[in-house]
């Protein structure tokens, strides 16, 4: 499979860094004010959108779960609520990022549950077959190798395992997708701008959503790494979609 658009999408143009250094100094850097930024510009939305995507879950009960990208560790907390598995393991590639999401988990007294560790999207180092379940929330588009990436997902899936994946999308409606460009364009950038002292990680975010490969699209690179049963749900007129696909 030929590469894809976005994945030459970077933060920092004029860095000479690759994608994957660039995209781990730009979580390094927003990482104290991640959390925050996220409620702020989304007006907490997110977070029904993550509980949204684990719902999908809850059905198949998984025991053992990998989140992917996992940030500041919010899907892996709220999975371990709402799915109850017995373990979940979280890997990201911004050790800045890792760092809050333990002082989260800590606090919640849910260190017996998940654990974080630095990994790489795109050469997982746990062996094939292992995860009931593999979540990816707004992540799949910091891939420098989206294919490779997806490939590795479906690789460490047992057979029947399901992968999650909530990405953000781009509105059809044309009035709602004039408002949203406006958004996430000017808006989101220049309140990144302003709170997080880094208005290129927001710019990032819009360049990297609009040459995303969405909808039917994502679902045949799924489809071509080898999962089933591919489904894309839209949330919120088309803002955001949940990807799903069974090994």
């Amino acid at each position: 499979m030929t590469g894809f658009a976005h994945d030459k999408v970077v933060p920092y143009e004029g860095s000479q860094k690759d994608k994957k250094e660039q995209v781990a100094e730009m979580f390094n850097d927003i990482a104290p004010r991640y959390d925050f930024m996220n409620r702020f510009l989304s007006a907490g939305i997110d977070m029904a959108w993550r509980r949204k995507a684990l719902k999908t879950l809850k059905a198949l009960q998984p025991r053992e779960m990998l989140d992917v990208a996992t940030g500041t560790a919010d899907v892996a907390i709220m999975a371990s609520k709402m799915l109850a598995p017995k373990k979940i393991i979280g890997i990201d590639i911004s050790e800045g990022m890792l760092s809050f999401g333990r002082q989260k988990i800590d606090r919640q007294g849910l260190g017996d549950i998940i654990t974080l560790q630095t990994g790489d999207s795109e050469r997982i180092e746990f062996e094939t077959n292992r995860f009931d379940a593999v979540t990816v929330a707004f992540g799949v588009r910091n891939f420098a190798d989206l294919a490779r990436g997806i490939a590795e997902l479906h690789r460490v899936l047992r057979p029947g395992g399901k992968l999650v994946v909530l990405e953000f999308s781009r509105p059809h409606l044309p009035g709602v997708r004039g408002l949203y460009n406006f958004y996430m364009n000017r808006i989101a950038p220049g309140m990144g701008g302003i709170f997080s002292r880094n208005r290129a990680a927001y710019q990032y975010l819009n360049d990297s959503v609009q040459r995303f490969p969405e909808g039917d699209d994502f679902l045949r690179v799924l489809e071509e790494a080898g999962f089933k049963q591919t489904v894309c749900k839209r949330l919120s007129l088309g803002i955001c979609s949940i990807y799903t696909g069974v090994k």
